[in-house]
Order: structure tokens, then C-alpha cells, then sequence
């Protein structure tokens, strides 16, 4: 805002709508749904969408909004999913030629036990597409 450039918020955040008024020239304080998304995008018109603020819940939205033709300020979709599947980024790292920790995914409990044990115990066990790990469940 400050350099000129338009800016929309979208919000669901009760908490914080107040302080949105003072860093964007458009707040939207509504479900975070693709739909309503989608509505904004289609009547806004925005150069492009970032969606790197709001921990996972934007980021969930990445590759629908890039097939719906929003275009993704910054990281790209497509790297958003890669940096996310942990099996993805594992092979990636590989393919850098840097230096990871023992790790592998597994589909299943009994395959999951085979490759903690081809790891070695202690082991570290974490679903793909979640940053803090709040209420997650494996």
C-alpha cells in the first residue's frame, strides 16, 4: 500500500479485521472458501494473489487458485506441493546432492514400522502438508 500498489485482504480473523483497514485498501472479511475466493478473484480482477500469509490454510488453495488462473505471487504452486510432500522434497534434496537425516513415507502403520526400522529408533513420525504440526494426527 504504502508503494502505491492496490491492495486486497481477505480475512476471516475477527481478532485482527481491525487492523486490516490500516494495511489494505480493500478488506474482505469472509469464509476462507475457494467459492468465496474464487468470487473475489472474479470481481477484483487482482495482477496476482499471494498466499504465503495465514499459515496452511492459503496454502491449501494454491494449486485450485493457479488452475483457476490466479496468478501465484511468489513461490509457485507447484513448488508449495513439492516443498510440502515429504516424499517430493526428500527426492529433491537427493537430487541437490544435500545432505539430509535418514527419512522415508510410508502409506500404511506396517510400512511405516519397516522403515523406522531400516531408519533406526529413535524416529521422528510427521504427516506431509502441515507446517506447526498443531492438532495434527498420524
Amino acid at each position: 500500500k504504502d508503494m502505491g500498489i492496490k491492495t486486497i485482504m481477505y480475512n476471516c480473523n475477527p481478532e485482527t479485521v481491525s487492523t486490516d483497514y490500516d494495511t489494505s485498501d480493500i478488506l474482505y472479511f469472509e469464509p476462507i472458501d475457494f467459492e468465496h475466493l474464487r468470487a473475489v478473484i472474479e470481481r477484483e480482477k487482482p495482477d496476482g494473489v499471494i498466499v504465503h500469509f495465514g499459515g496452511q490454510t492459503p496454502l491449501k488453495f494454491a494449486k485450485r487458485l493457479s488452475a483457476f488462473g490466479a496468478k501465484i505471487i511468489g513461490t509457485s504452486a507447484r513448488v508449495i506441493d513439492m516443498a510440502e510432500d515429504r516424499k517430493k522434497f526428500a527426492e529433491f534434496i537427493t537430487k541437490l546432492g544435500i545432505n539430509q537425516p535418514k527419512n522415508s513415507t510410508a502409506t500404511s502403520v506396517e510400512e511405516a514400522v519397516l522403515k523406522a526400522s531400516d531408519i533406526g529408533y529413535p524416529v521422528l513420525v510427521r504427516p506431509s502438508y502441515v507446517l506447526g504440526g498443531r492438532a495434527m494426527r498420524v
